[in-house]
C-alpha cells in the first residue's frame, strides 16, 4: 500500500471510530451516515489488509494493527489542523484537537479536574494529553511543538512566553494530632525544631530535596518517593511529615495539619509558559485564555 492511496477523510473516520469505540457514534461526529461510515472502513479494510475493529459488546475493539496505528494517525491529524487552523482559525465545539502539556503529577491534581469540566462544556472533542519531562528539556520541546504548553514553577525556563497563575510556598504536612504540632514555635525556634521530625520526600521536585538539605535534614528522611499524590496516606498513617506546596496540602481535606516554617526561597510563583513560535496560533490562544480565566489569580 502506498500513501496515495489513503483518503485523509478514511484517516479521520479511523480516528473516530478509535476514539468512541463505536462506529455510529464515529459517524455522527463526522456528519455521515451510518452506511458511508461503513463504507468508508470497509475500503480503509482492505487497503490496509486488516479488519482494524473487531464487533464487541457496546460497539468496537480494535485490533493490534488498529493500535500501533492510532497514535501516529492521531498525531497527523492534528498537526494538519494546526497547521491549517492558523489560517481558518479555530472553533472549539467543532475541534478535535490534542494539546500536549508538560505538568508534574502535583500540577495534574491541581489543573486537570477544572480544566477538563470546562473543556467538556466548551469543547467536548478536544483532548489533553500529560508529557512530563526533565526540566531541562522543557523549553526545546516548547519550541519544537513537542508539547503545546508548561505548567508549573519553572525558574531555569527562559525565552518563553509566560503568565503568571498563582503564588504558592512551600510547608510542611503533618498528620492531625501529631506530637509536633503541641507546641506552638515560630521563626527561627520553629525551623531548629524540624530536627524532631523525619521526613518523606519526592525525588521529581527537586525545591522539596532543595530545602531539606538547605536545612540540613538529609539525614532525617526516611522515605523518597518518586510522586506527591502518594503522601497524603503515607502522612496520615505514620509520624512522617513531608514538605510541599500549600496549596495543594489544602486539598487533602481533613486529617492533617499545616505548619508554615520560614524556609529559604519558600514562596514560589505557578506560570504557564509556551513558545513564542506558536504566538499566533488560533488554538493555542484560545486554549491559554481558557487556562488564565480559570486558574489566575
Amino acid at each position: 500500500m502506498h500513501i496515495n492511496q489513503i483518503d485523509l477523510n478514511l484517516l479521520r473516520l479511523f480516528d473516530a471510530v478509535y476514539r468512541t469505540g463505536n462506529v455510529s457514534r464515529a459517524a455522527e461526529l463526522l456528519d455521515l451516515t451510518q452506511p458511508a461510515a461503513s463504507q468508508g472502513l470497509a475500503r480503509l479494510r482492505a487497503l490496509i489488509n486488516d479488519p482494524l475493529f473487531m464487533r464487541a459488546a457496546g460497539g468496537v475493539q480494535p485490533t493490534p494493527k488498529a493500535q500501533r496505528l492510532a497514535g501516529p494517525v492521531r498525531d497527523a491529524l492534528a498537526t494538519l489542523e494546526q497547521a491549517l487552523g492558523e489560517t481558518a482559525g479555530f472553533v472549539p465545539m467543532q475541534s478535535g484537537r490534542t494539546f500536549h502539556i508538560h505538568m508534574s503529577d502535583i500540577g495534574e491534581g491541581r489543573f486537570l479536574p477544572q480544566l477538563m469540566v470546562a473543556l467538556r462544556e466548551r469543547a467536548p472533542e478536544v483532548r489533553i494529553e500529560t508529557r512530563p519531562l526533565p526540566r531541562e528539556q522543557v523549553g526545546e520541546a516548547l519550541d519544537a511543538g513537542r508539547i503545546d504548553f508548561a505548567f508549573g514553577f519553572l525558574p531555569g525556563l527562559k525565552d518563553t512566553q509566560q503568565v503568571r497563575l498563582l503564588g504558592d510556598r512551600y510547608v510542611v504536612l503533618l498528620r492531625e494530632g501529631h506530637p509536633f504540632t503541641r507546641k506552638r514555635r515560630t521563626g527561627r525556634a520553629l525551623l531548629d525544631a524540624l530536627r524532631e521530625l523525619e521526613f518523606v520526600a519526592v525525588r521529581a521536585h527537586a525545591d522539596t530535596l532543595r530545602i531539606a538539605q538547605q536545612l540540613q535534614l538529609q539525614d532525617r528522611l526516611r522515605l523518597v518517593t518518586e510522586h506527591f499524590l502518594v503522601l497524603p496516606e503515607i502522612v496520615k498513617a505514620t509520624d512522617l511529615a513531608a514538605i510541599m506546596p500549600r496549596n495543594i496540602a489544602r486539598t487533602f481535606g481533613g486529617g492533617y495539619a499545616v505548619v508554615e516554617p520560614a524556609f529559604p526561597q519558600r514562596d514560589f510563583v505557578v506560570s504557564l509558559h509556551w513558545s513564542r513560535r506558536f504566538e499566533a496560533d488560533p488554538a493555542s490562544r484560545w486554549l491559554r485564555e481558557l487556562v488564565v480565566e480559570l486558574f489566575r489569580e
